[in-house]
């Protein structure tokens, strides 16, 4: 790998950090390319690592998909290869948290919005530009952008390529949180730290079931649930008992 993306594990914690930070971490072929491994090898980790952070070195989260890649002719490995990256760090077992600061426009949103959880720190700034570039979208933006704020708010993002703070990131329902820069890192590590305190076995079935349920009505949705529930976990006993103790 080249280095274009690094990991850094703390515990059950995997950090995985866009790194071109003198091109403001531009997505361009070979990110992806590293991305992809590190997700390929997180999908088989489960036992180890119970929970993701996508971030960006330096100065901003991504300035998005790189205009000179695109502009030069890029060459993925075979076609959708970036949107299927994306598709895998979404799907991943564990549960994933997008940590925003700075610049995170167009493909780089695309990429944010893979996470269970988008953490924004005050200085972040969305926003969709594709229509700026006479682009169309490819990596997700027109399914996952709805469904997170909903359609009138994803159609004024995608229709007028305004950019946003992380306040009102966090005001459209786009960013769970949004905390002071000075913060961030702390802010960063706390919420890793709930998410690690959990069963990954409860964290795991948690996203199935919300991948699974996405698009059922209530009914069908409650049905679902009760059909296929995955019982208890591993550590159900020792959990409970640590409870009993402190009692």
């Amino acid at each position: 790998m080249k280095n274009l993306v690094l990991r850094e594990n703390r515990g059950g914690l995997c950090i995985l950090s866009l790194n071109r930070p003198e091109k403001l971490n531009a997505l361009n072929v070979e990110v992806f390319q590293d991305l992809r491994s590190h997700v390929d090898d997180l999908e088989k980790e489960f036992d180890t690592i119970g929970c993701v952070v996508v971030r960006g070195a330096g100065r901003c989260f991504s300035a998005g998909h790189d205009l000179k890649d695109i502009g030069a002719g890029e060459a993925p490995p075979y076609e959708g290869f970036q949107a299927e990256t994306i598709e895998h760090l979404a799907n991943l077992p564990q549960a994933v948290i997008s940590a925003v600061h700075g610049h995170c426009y167009t493909g780089a949103l695309e990429l944010a919005l893979a996470g269970d959880i988008l953490l924004a720190s005050r200085s972040a700034k969305f926003a969709d530009t594709h229509g700026k570039w006479a682009l169309t979208p490819i990596w997700g933006m027109s399914q996952r952008l709805p469904r997170r704020v909903g359609q009138a708010k994803a159609r004024e993002m995608m229709l007028t390529s305004r950019t946003y703070t992380g306040e009102e990131a966090l005001a459209m329902g786009l960013a769970n949180m949004c905390v002071p820069d000075e913060k961030f890192e702390e802010e960063i590590e706390a919420l890793a730290g709930l998410v690690l305190a959990n069963s990954r076995f409860s964290n795991r079935a948690y996203k199935r079931l919300l991948e699974k349920t996405d698009g059922m009505n209530l009914a069908q949705g409650l049905r679902y649930e009760i059909e296929h529930n995955e019982g208890v976990g591993p550590d159900m006993a020792e959990r409970v008992g640590a409870f009993g103790k402190k009692k």
